[in-house]
């Protein structure tokens, strides 16, 4: 466990969470040997939280999420702790340890996913309402046809889905993006999780259903007390949601803290650079140079030192561990004092 671990363990039983990861790592076998998508991240989530993750293509994002409810490739191995708080008082379970039967009982009961692309996440020959009620059956094997019918219009009625009697024949490609985003949503509360992970659920979409998607989101999140893990890499997206902020970089999680205060006073020079690359009115946005490294070829030390304009010669001699800035707040930097 590094050293931003410690600490949040140390406080675990002081505080309500729901979530509470420590060192989570996840390992793939490549051609060239075994690398890190996601590398000893450390979070929590509180219950009925809304935790943004960012960061650029191929940082991790993604991976994190699947890591978490064990959706990995074949050959993956999962390293750390990720401690899911009991239901109704039961003890907390640590998802990591889980063998897969174990995962399938807390995949859409506790934890909800709703995936990146709703197309390729739908099944195109199963009617929309047979694919919601496929998530009750499962976690709810005693319910009754009737009982189905009702919660499946409820769960697509929930999700703010129009004429869900019409909508739950259809089959996926009969549906607008918006809708179907919709409709996976509908499928991921459909068994009442107690904390959703929603990976870029607004990519592809336009402004107008992107900004009804958002405010979905955070009505379900106060009429169910659903916590969200919301993965993005849109930073504008994310800040109108998330209370708390984790930026990711190249497998690890280089800044965290209370959103606020990372975008306003952000630590990483990687977060500072994302926020720089924001249009905004009247002004250019600046670009940010390079791309993020491979994974088989991550550079010595820092793994954003070569795209860093703060760079020294100490950057590529230790990954650097993470440093507090604030009570909440930690950047793994060497500028951080």
């Amino acid at each position: 466990m590094d050293s931003l671990a410690r600490p949040f363990a140390s406080i675990m039983a002081l505080v309500n969470f729901l979530l509470d990861v420590r060192g989570l790592s996840v390992e793939l076998a490549t051609a060239t040997g075994r690398v890190r998508p996601v590398d000893e991240a450390c979070f929590r989530v509180g219950a009925g939280e809304a935790v943004g993750l960012v960061g650029e293509s191929g940082s991790g994002k993604t991976m994190l999420g699947l890591g978490l409810v064990g959706l990995v490739p074949p050959g993956a191995r999962r390293g750390g702790e990720a401690w899911l708080a009991g239901r109704d008082g039961a003890p907390p379970v640590n998802l990591v340890a889980e063998g897969e039967r174990g995962l399938e009982a807390i995949r859409g009961r506790e934890i909800g996913m709703v995936f990146q692309e709703p197309m390729t996440a739908l099944n195109p020959v199963m009617r929309v309402g047979a694919q919601v009620r496929e998530a009750l059956c499962i976690h709810e094997p005693g319910l009754g046809a009737a009982e189905l019918g009702r919660r499946t219009l409820a769960a697509l009625e929930r999700a703010a889905v129009s004429d869900p009697p019409a909508r739950e024949r259809q089959y996926p490609h009969e549906l607008s993006g918006g809708l179907r985003q919709r409709a996976m949503i509908a499928m991921a509360l459909a068994a009442g999780p107690r904390l959703l992970v929603a990976d870029e659920p607004t990519t592809a979409l336009d402004v107008t259903v992107q900004k009804q998607i958002l405010e979905l989101l955070g009505r379900l999140r106060q009429e169910s007390h659903l916590a969200l893990l919301f993965i993005s890499h849109d930073l504008p997206v994310v800040t109108q949601l998330a209370e708390q902020l984790l930026v990711m970089y190249a497998g690890r999680i280089v800044e965290q803290g209370p959103a606020r205060e990372v975008l306003e006073r952000p630590a990483h020079p990687y977060t500072a650079a994302l926020l720089e690359a924001v249009p905004r009115k009247g002004a250019t946005p600046a670009v940010l140079a390079g791309n993020v490294p491979r994974l088989d070829a991550l550079p010595p030390g820092c793994a954003f030192a070569p795209r860093c304009r703060y760079r020294r010669p100490e950057c590529s001699l230790a990954r650097p561990e993470p440093r507090r800035v604030g009570p909440e707040h930690y950047a793994r930097c060497i500028l951080v004092p």
